[in-house]
């Protein structure tokens, strides 16, 4: 059963003073995306065997004085505390049956800069799509597209119509009615991570191998090519498109190999498609565990990541995706030994 500790004080040690939490941390503000997000975060704290700590952040806010005498109003901070409190209490009850610690703060403060502050010493964020516009609202608004492109720590987005196989019902229109549309999608055990021959995808790949193995999943790479545009630098042009793929497999099982060399218990496979890279994420993201992406790439994959490529796959996922930062690692140092690389000229 869930350990729980509680810190509603926003001068806590979640507020930034130097002793963030470690493990886990979920933005939560009582909506249904957020609920989600939780019970997603929850089973992998259990996974890893971390704690979680569960979070939401609110300012209060200033209103223009409508009357002849001018001047500005704020809400009552104690009303608006009480209601996050009660949040944090919904949200505890919630993950009562893990096995995990939980611990759980109240913070004072604008979402996007709070859940930022936690992820230089998180190991995970998680967050729903969207919010109540409150607290850690608007989550793919201005705030989501914070955390992804400026976290320290991998960022895991979990959409609401995902909900269903995570336990949770929703009463919102819009994913009931794309549900029944689509119907129930079986899922496979399996982690997608998609590559394009940056080191920033080599980076996400050792993470979502790290992922696949918490999983017992296999870990399949995907690499997509659309037609080519001068956006595809990294492809040799005027090249045939068939003697094209066959070079980007013979890299491919060379990243296989390598993935393998530090995975060695890992069921590794590739997938080389012809198409859209947002369109054949966002597919997957249907039918797979997770879908696992690099912050930036050469423009042909993850290129973008947090600009037009992150409303394409952020925006339209429909299971968890996760977004891992560009950070050095010292096992990309023996990735050339393995032979011929995705972007070797």
């Amino acid at each position: 059963m869930a350990r729980e500790q509680v810190h509603p004080d926003p001068a806590g040690d979640a507020a930034g003073n130097g002793s963030a939490p470690r493990g886990i941390v979920v933005g939560v503000d009582g909506s249904e995306h957020s609920h989600c997000a939780l019970v997603w975060a929850a089973r992998e704290a259990e996974r890893r065997h971390r704690p979680l700590h569960i979070v939401t952040a609110y300012s209060v806010p200033v209103f223009a004085a409508s009357g002849l005498d001018g001047g500005y109003a704020t809400v009552d901070d104690s009303v608006i505390r009480e209601g996050a409190e009660a949040i944090l209490k919904q949200a505890l009850d919630k993950v009562a049956g893990y096995t995990i610690d939980v611990d759980a703060s109240v913070e004072n403060g604008d979402a996007s800069g709070v859940l930022l502050e936690m992820t230089e010493t998180a190991e995970l964020l998680v967050f729903g799509t969207r919010g109540r516009g409150g607290f850690v609202g608007r989550l793919l608004g201005s705030v989501s597209s914070a955390l992804p492109a400026h976290a320290k720590c991998p960022t895991v987005t979990v959409p609401l119509i995902c909900g269903d196989r995570l336990g949770e019902t929703t009463e919102d229109k819009h994913v009931r009615a794309e549900r029944e549309k689509s119907g129930r999608q079986p899922v496979e055990n399996v982690v997608v991570v998609g590559v394009d021959g940056s080191e920033q995808a080599r980076v996400a790949v050792l993470e979502a191998a790290a992922q696949a193995e918490r999983l017992s999943a296999p870990l399949r790479l995907v690499c997509a090519v659309p037609q080519y545009s001068g956006s595809l630098a990294w492809v040799p042009a005027p090249m045939d498109r068939e003697a094209l793929f066959a070079d980007i497999r013979v890299q491919l099982d060379a990243g296989v190999a390598w993935v393998k060399s530090h995975f060695p218990r890992l069921d590794v496979e590739t997938q080389l498609v012809d198409g859209s890279p947002i369109d054949i994420l966002v597919e997957a993201s249907r039918h797979v565990e997770l879908v696992v992406v690099g912050t930036r790439g050469r423009g042909g994959f993850a290129g973008m990541l947090l600009g037009s490529t992150s409303d394409g796959i952020l925006h339209h996922a429909k299971g968890p995706v996760m977004v891992v930062p560009d950070r050095e690692d010292p096992r990309l140092a023996d990735r050339p030994s393995f032979g011929p690389m995705l972007g070797d000229s």
